[in-house]
């Protein structure tokens, strides 16, 4: 008998793999940013939200300071906060599961659980802890790989993996341009970024960028 859960059960692997495998880059791009192996896995296991790491990287990589790196993910990771007012009312967790729901609450998690809604409030709850649990599983361990990887290969930026991290942040970024509008503030925080770049510290740019988000989204409003 074939079970209810099974189309729920597909979509939350294929994503928790798909997601997951991107780990590879930042595992790689991490250690040509002078993170050691061990640092890049603690970075997985304890923030665990990728565009923030790829932001907090890529910031150290250009040569920023440690401030500018965290101001940079601590920008990105901020919508997990909002998910998270979204999720709660759905989860009722309490306690330690509390704990581990926020943890798990990323882009994907969420996205596959809202994506259940015709399915039930118990797909989606699947939905959620799948998700949140496989995509973790599977970046940590992608990490560690990407990780030991470009430390074998000795000089990890004479192989260009430096350019890993603007590569996978557009691999995780692109898709979610869904709309012509979503496009036009892509394409004009990336020109903005660019202009400033001269002027400003590494790392400023992208921290800068999310003016031009506000404004656009101001007057478009």
């Amino acid at each position: 008998m074939t079970s209810p859960h099974r189309p729920t059960i597909r979509d939350a692997l294929s994503v928790s793999l798909t997601v997951g495998a991107y780990g590879v880059a930042f595992g790689a791009a991490s250690v040509a940013a002078g993170f050691s192996v061990l640092q890049s896995c603690l970075f997985s296991l304890l923030t665990f939200t990728g565009a923030s790491q790829f932001a907090a990287v890529g910031v150290v990589a250009s040569g920023g300071t440690a401030l500018s790196a965290i101001a940079a993910a601590t920008l990105l990771g901020t919508r997990n906060a909002l998910y998270g007012i979204q999720m709660a009312p759905l989860l009722r967790v309490r306690g330690v599961r509390r704990v581990a729901a926020a943890h798990l609450t990323i882009d994907e998690s969420t996205g596959v659980a809202l994506s259940q809604a015709p399915r039930g409030t118990d797909a989606m709850r699947l939905g959620f802890w799948l998700t949140g649990a496989g995509v973790f599983i599977f970046w940590n361990i992608f990490t560690l790989l990407g990780a030991l990887g470009a430390k074998a290969l000795g000089t990890p930026a004479a192989w260009g993996l430096d350019a890993a991290v603007p590569a996978a942040f557009l691999g995780l970024l692109w898709p979610r341009l869904e709309t012509s509008f979503l496009r036009v503030v892509a394409a004009v925080s990336m020109a903005f970024a660019l202009l400033v770049t001269p002027w400003l510290p590494a790392g400023l740019p992208i921290i800068m960028t999310t003016l031009v988000a506000l404004v656009i989204g101001w007057r478009e409003r």
